[in-house]
């Protein structure tokens, strides 16, 4: 697949849809035919994504949605706006089977409306043939990448424990109290302590690989005093050796491009700005900790749907996606 994809945009005004601009801007086969925002309609998209001044000159359009999604030539459509809208445009909007929609809400991702719940990592051949992609949270796709080889070995034999923290954007754009600058720098907090709604897919698709997976997980979720990336520490009992689980996990992960397994212990800046997932492993009085990293709004969001439409249209599964990290 060479020729250039016609590409159109839904909620382009956020963070993934200005994520998403980023990644597809530079991407060599893509072509953004629209962005819709009824908010910003009229607006150069770089005035919203200033860091985009220069290279583009793509203004938001508010036209007709039905219109858009008609033209000619569409090859995709990226929905990302906020949950709950997706079901709804999808149900009040006739989408041709010819068009691949990639939803980055959670609307879709328990596979209803023949849905393909997008996590490579799991299913690949399936995303390949799918027309119609569910994009996974960032939490979840931090914690699933955590834990599959174990699930698909038949390894977790008892109740899995998760302490992971995200940067700001993973609330979104939208102010809330707990987005203000003056409340959450130098602030750390927990919230929806066992009751995050990825812990729903997280169970679907360790159970999708060990169907007997019955056991608790304990999910603690903290909000950071930082804007971008994920660090997971996810650990459970295991019987086994170090050098054991490790060749467990590069087992698993051989061929797939972005998540790596580190001898190193990790940190988010290893991977803020890439589609990249570093995990680190260590073993402690029969305790396997694994720990995962990765930017929400990439690995975690669009470049997590780059990635799943690389795959769609029979693409090298990284094109456009080899992002430099921050680093220092």
């Amino acid at each position: 697949m060479t020729d250039q994809l016609n590409i159109g945009i839904i909620g382009g005004a956020g963070y993934t849809g200005g994520e998403l601009l980023r990644i597809l801007l530079n991407h060599p086969f893509v072509n953004v035919q629209f962005v819709h925002s009824k908010s910003h309609a009229g607006k150069p998209v770089w005035a919203t994504h200033t860091d985009l001044l220069g290279d583009t000159d793509l203004l938001f359009t508010g036209d007709d949605l039905a219109m858009l999604v008609a033209q000619d030539g569409l090859d995709a459509l990226f929905l990302c706006s906020g949950h709950g809208a997706s079901a709804t445009f999808m149900a009040e909007h006739d989408i041709s089977d010819d068009i691949i929609v990639i939803d980055l809400s959670a609307d879709f991702r328990d596979e209803h409306d023949d849905f393909v719940y997008g996590l490579p990592e799991l299913q690949r051949e399936r995303i390949q043939e799918a027309t119609r992609i569910a994009n996974p949270g960032c939490f979840a796709t931090s914690i699933q990448l955590a834990l599959l080889p174990l699930a698909k070995a038949g390894r977790l034999t008892d109740a899995v424990q998760v302490s992971a923290i995200t940067g700001s954007t993973g609330a979104g754009q939208a102010l809330a109290p707990t987005t203000h600058f003056t409340w959450r720098n130098n602030n750390v907090s927990i919230y929806k302590a066992f009751s995050h709604q990825h812990l729903a897919e997280i169970r679907q698709s360790l159970t999708q690989l060990d169907p007997d997976f019955s056991h608790a997980i304990n999910f603690v979720p903290y909000r950071g005093d930082f804007t971008r990336g994920i660090m997971a520490n996810v650990y459970t009992p295991y019987a086994g050796t170090l050098d054991e689980a490790k060749e467990l996990y590069r087992a698993y992960y051989a061929g797939h491009p972005f998540t790596h397994l580190s001898d190193s212990p990790v940190d988010v800046k290893q991977v803020v700005n890439t589609n990249k997932c570093f995990l680190h492993l260590e073993l402690h009085d029969g305790q396997l900790l694994i720990t995962s990293v990765i930017d929400n709004l990439t690995k975690g969001a669009s470049g997590h749907a780059v990635q799943n439409m690389n795959l769609v249209f029979g693409l090298p599964e990284d094109t456009g996606l080899k992002l430099k990290s921050v680093a220092f």
